[in-house]
């Protein structure tokens, strides 16, 4: 035996773990602070009336990555992406239907915030509502419950001697 003594291995493990936890921050710190893809050129419009009308389309149309914001307040760059197709499609004379068309075929009624009244989505459109009537018959129910309850009670005898 040497007079050396080893150094035992719970003592050296956590600086180890340390050591091995920082190195992985600053490995990991340039996609903290990653940003998210802003488009630099915004669209040019040929006149005010292509505008107005480009704004009104992606101002119902729901970005597909955000899935609570329109494709004009998203900045994903897919809502970049699709807002440039839109455009251009807007640019080869396709109409709004045609647009929106298109990128149901391609990502689904989601991408709509007004889906179309079909079968499929008669619960959509009337859901909020059926549930607001049931909500209300059974607040009237309640109501008259309470009601047939109170008359069947006797009325309290008034008695003098009680003080209150």
């Amino acid at each position: 035996m040497t007079g050396r003594a080893r150094p035992l291995p719970f003592r050296a493990a956590p600086a180890a773990r340390l050591r091995a936890g920082l190195l992985a921050l600053l490995l990991a710190a340039p996609w903290a602070l990653a940003q998210t893809a802003i488009d630099a050129a915004p669209p040019q419009f040929r006149d005010a009336a292509e505008e107005r009308r480009f704004h009104a389309l992606v101002s119902e149309l729901r970005c597909v990555m955000c899935q609570n914001q329109s494709l004009a307040e998203s900045n994903a760059q897919i809502a970049v992406d699709l807002r440039r197709e839109v455009l251009d499609l807007m640019r080869q004379g396709k109409s709004d239907r045609e647009i929106e068309a298109f990128l149901v075929a391609r990502y689904g009624e989601f991408v709509l915030y007004r889906p179309q009244l079909e079968s499929k989505t008669w619960l959509l459109w009337f859901g909020p509502a059926l549930v607001l009537l049931a909500g209300g018959a059974g607040v009237v129910a309640a109501v008259r419950r309470r009601a047939a309850h109170a008359r069947q009670q006797p009325a309290p005898a008034d008695e003098p001697d009680q003080e209150w």
